[in-house]
């Protein structure tokens, strides 16, 4: 069962076309990759499957429901809240810097469950210690915790309502390579455990090699080349697929850990 079907997406800004006949399709629980460099459209088609932006043409659907054009009521766009979330690749700019870290997943919580407050409280502490963090963080702010730390509750947050799919933007770009490893290792588990779907925005193909089952590969707004993961890593046959995998910034990397096996 598909839970994302893109077809021939297009956004035109003015005279620029920023995607141009994209689709694709995320089968339920598998993680799909939009590649590309700075400008290729992949945030922008991150963007429509939110409905943060509307296509200039194409349709999207998500769940089996077609994402209509034009305003939405609160109640639907709580529905959709419920089916995609996204975690943004700066954890720091997209939490609350005043509100503490309980009270940040116990906002998505209020928003869409008739908890009690106790309840609420029970079951952020709950989600926090499934990302990996302890009681006491609930009691931060994002200012008090590390970069891996503030991801780790954007997740937490964006898990909160039980969405089926998950957009991950640049999702650990700005963190260190061993904090990278880290998110990536309990972002598998998190898939693993509740049959969740990615959909997982990046520019770098060593994180995309440890994330994805399939791939699709962005130029200019356009996909030119899709496949497996394991064979767009290991046998690119698009000069620009070459060119990123040369460029992946990692002394000895190569395409041989988890989905290339």
């Amino acid at each position: 069962m598909s839970v994302i079907e893109a077809e021939r997406l297009r956004k035109v800004y003015g005279t620029a076309t920023a995607v141009d006949e994209v689709s694709f399709t995320v089968a339920e629980g598998e993680s799909l990759a939009i590649v590309g460099e700075s400008g290729s459209g992949k945030t922008t088609v991150a963007r429509m499957l939110l409905g943060l932006e509307m296509p200039t043409s194409g349709t999207i659907s998500v769940c089996g429901r077609p994402r209509p054009a034009g305003r939405v009521s609160a109640g639907e766009r709580r529905r959709r809240a419920r089916e995609i979330q996204i975690v943004f690749q700066d954890p720091y700019s997209s939490l609350d810097k005043l509100q503490r870290v309980g009270d940040v997943v116990e906002t998505s919580l209020a928003l869409h469950f008739s908890l009690t407050p106790a309840e609420r409280r029970k079951k952020a502490l709950d989600l926090l210690e499934s990302v990996g963090l302890a009681e006491r963080h609930a009691t931060m702010l994002p200012r008090q915790l590390s970069g891996g730390q503030r991801q780790r509750v954007a997740i937490a947050r964006a898990l909160a309502v039980e969405p089926r799919v998950l957009v991950l933007d640049e999702a650990v770009a700005a963190l260190d390579v061993s904090i990278q490893a880290q998110i990536l290792n309990l972002l598998a588990d998190i898939r693993e455990q509740r049959s969740i779907s990615y959909v997982f925005i990046s520019h770098d193909l060593a994180v995309v090699n440890q994330i994805s089952d399939t791939a699709v590969v962005m130029r200019h707004g356009r996909v030119v080349e899709r496949g497996t993961t394991r064979a767009l890593l290991r046998e690119p046959r698009e000069e620009y697929t070459k060119a990123l995998l040369a460029a992946v910034p990692r002394p000895g990397w190569k395409p041989t850990r988890r989905n290339t096996q």
